[in-house]
Order: C-alpha cells, then sequence, then structure tokens
C-alpha cells in the first residue's frame, strides 16, 4: 500500500481538488500547491463592484459527476446547490421565446406555439439523447486504453461498453455512429425546424469551443457534455454564494480526506533527473520532494513552462506544441441596480412568474446562421457585434450577492478571440457596448441600469487562471483532441514521459468542464500505479 509516498499537485482548481481527495481516500499523502491565496482555478467568487458579487469565470456547475457528488459530500462541507425550473430561457428578438423545463411534456406544450411537429419531436430527442448519453457516460468515465498494447482491463472496459453499444439495437447504434462526427446544426435539423429551438440546444455543442454550428465534430461535443446530464440544454446549477463556495466545499473534503492544501504557493519548476520526477522547486526557492507531480494545469504551460524540455522526446515536444488551445470565450459581468426587464419572459410567464423563467441561464442566440456569423467574426480575428450569450441572474435565486433590490448580471460572450485585431487593450471598450447593445435587443433598457462592468477576455484568463491561450477546457474539444487523443496521442492515460509526472486537468480525457470527471478519473489510474 503507498500511505507513505507523497503526491505534489500542482494547481488548486476543481480537478486537482477532487484528485486529492480520491488520492487522500487511496492512502497517499497529497499536497496541493496553488500559487494564489484561494482555490478554485476558473471557480471563484469575487467582488466586481462595490457590494456586487458573482461568479467571476464559470457561472454554472458541470454538473459534477453523479459519484463524486456523492463521494465528496459537498452539502455537507457548505455547498448549496440551487437549480432553477425552467433551466434556460431563450428569447426572440420579437418578443417571443421558448422556456426548457425539467420536465419535458412542460417544455414540449410551450414549443406547441411554433411548431406542433418540434413539440412531438423534442420528446424523441430528449429521449435520443438519454440513450447516447449512457453511452457517452461509460466513455467518459474510463482511462483511455492504450493504442499499442492495451491491457486487459483496457479491453475489458471497451468489451462492457460495446455491450451497451449492441443493446442499442441496429438503428439507435447507426444514428450514433452518423451523429458523432456531424455538425451539430445538421443534428439539430433532422429533429426540428424552429431555428431558435435549433439554435438553445446546439449551442451546447459549441460553448467554449472554436467551432460555429456548422463546424464538423460539433455533435460529439454536445453528446460528450450529454453524459454528464441529458436534458436537451444541460445543467443549471448554481451554488449558493457563488461558484467560490463550490471550490471551497471541495476543499474542506479534501482535508477531511486527509490532503493538505497550500496557497500562495507557486511552482516555479518541477524537478526531474533521467527523465523522473524528485519533485518541485517554489517561487521562492524553497525545494519539496515528492514520489510524484501531478499537475492540473494545462499540458502546454506544464511541458513548456515548468519541465525541463531536454528530458523529453522531441516528438512528444512537438505534438504538445501543436495542441490547439486558443480560446474564445470572455466573461462580461455587469451590477445593475435593479432587476432588467426582458417583455418575452414576461409574456412567457406574466408578471408575477418572469423572475422565475430568469433565474436559470438566458440563451441570446436566435439562430443556427447568428451563432455562425458570430464565430465567423472570430476566425479572422475579431469578435462578432453581435455575440452569442449565456446570460445568468444569479441575484434572482441568490439575493445575497448583490445590495438589496439590485442584481447582478453574469454574461459567457462568443465569440471573443485570444489574439484580437487591435489588440484587447485598445478594444475592451467596444467589446463592452457590443455585449450591452445585444443584451438591449432583448432587455430595452438595460444599459440605463448599469452601476458597474467587469470584462474578462480571453488574454485576462490567461493571466488571471494560467490558461494557455485563455481556453478555459485547456484545450480545443475537437475529434482530434478527445478520448485516446487527449491531451495528444499515445499520452492519454494520465501519466507523460518523465516518470512519475502526471496530469489532471481538463486537457485530459474527458476534458468537459466543471465535472471532477478528469480529477476522478486521473486518481483512479495514478493511485493504481503508485501501488
Amino acid at each position: 500500500m503507498p500511505q507513505n509516498k507523497r503526491v505534489l499537485i500542482v494547481g488548486g482548481g476543481h480537478d486537482g481538488l477532487v484528485a486529492a481527495f480520491y488520492l487522500a481516500k487511496a492512502g497517499l499523502k497529497p499536497i496541493v500547491l496553488e500559487r494564489r491565496e484561494f482555490v478554485g482555478g476558473c471557480a471563484i467568487t469575487e467582488e466586481f463592484h462595490p457590494g456586487f458579487r458573482c461568479s467571476s469565470f464559470a457561472h454554472t456547475v458541470g454538473p459534477l459527476r453523479e459519484d463524486v457528488a456523492r463521494d465528496m459530500r459537498l452539502e455537507r462541507f457548505g455547498c448549496e446547490m440551487i437549480r432553477p425550473n425552467p433551466r434556460l430561457f431563450a428569447p426572440a428578438p420579437d418578443g417571443d421565446g421558448v422556456l426548457f423545463y425539467d420536465e419535458h411534456v412542460m417544455t414540449a406544450a410551450g414549443i406547441e406555439r411554433f411548431s406542433t411537429k418540434d413539440a412531438q419531436r423534442y420528446r424523441e430527442f430528449a429521449d435520443a439523447l438519454v440513450y447516447a448519453a449512457d453511452i457517452f457516460a461509460q466513455v467518459a468515465a474510463i482511462t483511455p486504453p492504450a493504442i499499442d498494447g492495451p491491457s486487459p482491463e483496457d479491453l475489458w472496459r471497451l468489451l462492457r461498453i460495446g455491450r451497451g453499444v449492441r443493446k442499442l439495437g441496429q438503428r439507435r447504434t447507426f444514428d450514433l455512429l452518423r451523429w458523432g462526427p456531424m455538425a451539430v446544426a445538421d443534428f439539430v435539423s433532422e429533429f426540428f425546424e424552429t431555428d431558435l429551438l435549433r439554435a438553445a440546444i446546439a449551442a451546447r455543442g459549441i460553448f467554449g469551443c472554436a467551432m460555429g454550428p456548422w463546424s464538423a465534430g460539433s455533435t460529439a461535443v454536445l453528446l460528450l457534455r450529454a453524459a454528464a446530464d441529458s436534458h436537451p440544454v444541460g445543467s443549471a446549477s448554481f451554488p449558493r454564494g457563488g461558484m467560490g463556495a463550490l471550490a471551497e466545499a471541495l476543499a474542506r473534503s479534501a482535508r477531511d480526506a486527509g490532503a493538505e492544501i497550500r496557497t500562495g504557493a507557486e511552482v516555479a519548476r518541477i524537478a526531474s533527473r533521467d527523465a523522473a520526477v524528485t519533485g518541485v522547486v517554489l517561487a521562492g526557492g524553497e525545494e519539496i520532494p515528492c514520489d510524484a507531480v501531478i499537475s492540473n494545469l494545462d499540458p502546454k504551460r506544464t511541458f513548456f513552462q515548468l519541465v525541463d524540455t531536454s528530458e523529453l522526446d522531441p516528438a512528444f515536444v512537438q505534438r504538445i506544441k501543436n495542441i490547439r488551445a486558443n480560446g474564445t470565450l470572455a466573461k462580461v459581468n455587469l451590477a445593475l441596480g435593479a432587476c432588467p426587464s426582458f417583455p418575452a419572459a414576461t409574456a412567457l410567464s406574466g408578471p408575477e412568474g418572469f423572475r422565475s423563467a430568469l433565474s436559470g441561464r438566458i440563451h441570446l442566440g436566435p439562430g443556427i446562421d447568428y451563432l455562425e456569423r458570430a464565430f465567423d467574426a472570430s476566425k479572422y480575428g475579431d469578435f462578432s457585434a453581435e455575440p452569442w450569450l449565456d446570460v445568468t441572474i444569479p441575484t434572482l435565486s441568490d439575493p445575497s450577492l448583490a445590495p438589496e433590490g439590485k442584481h447582478a448580471l453574469s454574461a459567457c460572450v462568443q465569440f471573443a478571440p485570444y489574439k484580437l485585431k487591435g489588440g484587447w487593450q485598445a478594444r475592451r471598450g467596444e467589446f463592452g457596448e457590443a455585449v450591452l447593445k445585444t443584451l438591449e435587443v432583448y432587455a430595452p433598457g438595460i444599459s440605463n441600469l448599469v452601476e458597474g462592468m467587469q470584462i474578462y477576455t480571453p488574454e485576462d484568463l490567461e493571466k488571471s487562471c494560467g490558461l494557455t491561450g485563455g481556453h478555459i477546457y485547456h484545450e480545443e474539444l475537437a475529434l482530434d483532441q478527445l478520448f485516446t487523443m487527449r491531451p495528444v496521442l499515445d499520452w492519454a492515460r494520465y501519466d507523460t514521459p518523465i516518470r512519475g509526472l502526471y496530469l489532471c486537468g481538463s486537457g485530459t480525457h474527458p476534458g468537459n468542464g466543471l465535472t471532477g470527471a478528469c480529477g476522478a478519473n486521473a486518481a483512479r489510474e495514478i493511485a493504481r500505479e503508485l501501488r
């Protein structure tokens, strides 16, 4: 048993904390080293304007994988999850819109106004996602097999997935094989004719990615996300107190299991000798010896800033260099003097129910071509004058985040290229104006309510969170960077060419945001190897 083995985890993001919990449970001695004075990575809560707080970067939970949430017992450590119903509100510029409830029958009843056919097909689509999600959930939970020499355990895992696929029957199996490489625009068009409905669902396949709805393979991303939550529009889960409350609960659970967490401990270098880890060196000069190092940082930052590349094979270095990791997501947080008025929400839910309609996520992207045009701008180094926004108003469910009667609005903005023509410093104000102009289309008068604005560009994400290229998933979610090719081919099993150095962040399989899957999967493999 590995009771006396010290394991250092570089980075206190959510996957690092999840890995620390499971490694402590396995009898190891994990120590999390976080350069900032708080843990959480992109899952933090900050005061961005006097009296106003919100989740600075990520504003919804993945959700956490069921076994991770169950094992870590986060509610015991003060994490209360808020799950609004409806989950998503998708307004149209003409004042109409669609509400997506937990209950598919209720959602279908609202879709009936647009199309009887779409209302019927919505339930069929939800059922299709359930069986597809089951297979993708199994894939997301395993360690990708070794390509050259799969172990008996690899073969057994693949056999179990194969049996699950076989049980689907011929038609559903063919559907899965056909859907994966498809553009998500084509995928949703197989089911629906209403453009607003198609866009609200298809958006899930391109969120945080350098892809538009017509990009090949974007359906695979949607199905991978359905593995965490099979609802057609995904999760709408908010920790009371913002994402920082979730990070703190993860940290407390990891400490309770026996992990140590050190903040203000920036790792300057991962020390190695003869292609084997010997420890880490902190920015202040302190050297910490260990038996293994697990990096929760992205692959490029790990290998090009912390590791001596002379210890690595040149072919491996070239593969890491070729990882696509330029972010396209920005974040805008607004301090509002009052609750904004969305006429479509009032029309659908009435004067008494509009707050409920706005309590989940708000999708502002009324059509497939609208999303594609927003993506087109980013391909050529610009942001769209009409961006696609994924919005939340967390203060409707958690008033403690703002002064009484006032509200915080959080908007994830796509597409915002890491390398922007003219530079982000010069065009930050112009970008904020484009976001407000887009909000005005759906919430007239909202600009007059703004008391403060905070903007995080991909450049800011790189500086604040240490994300190379400002990519929130550490590297692009694309067919050639998933499963056995995440982060690169031959090294998808959380280990690296340097003995004793492992990866556990979103740049590893399945790389799917705030689910805890990467950290849990990595901890399982690392604990087994260190035994």
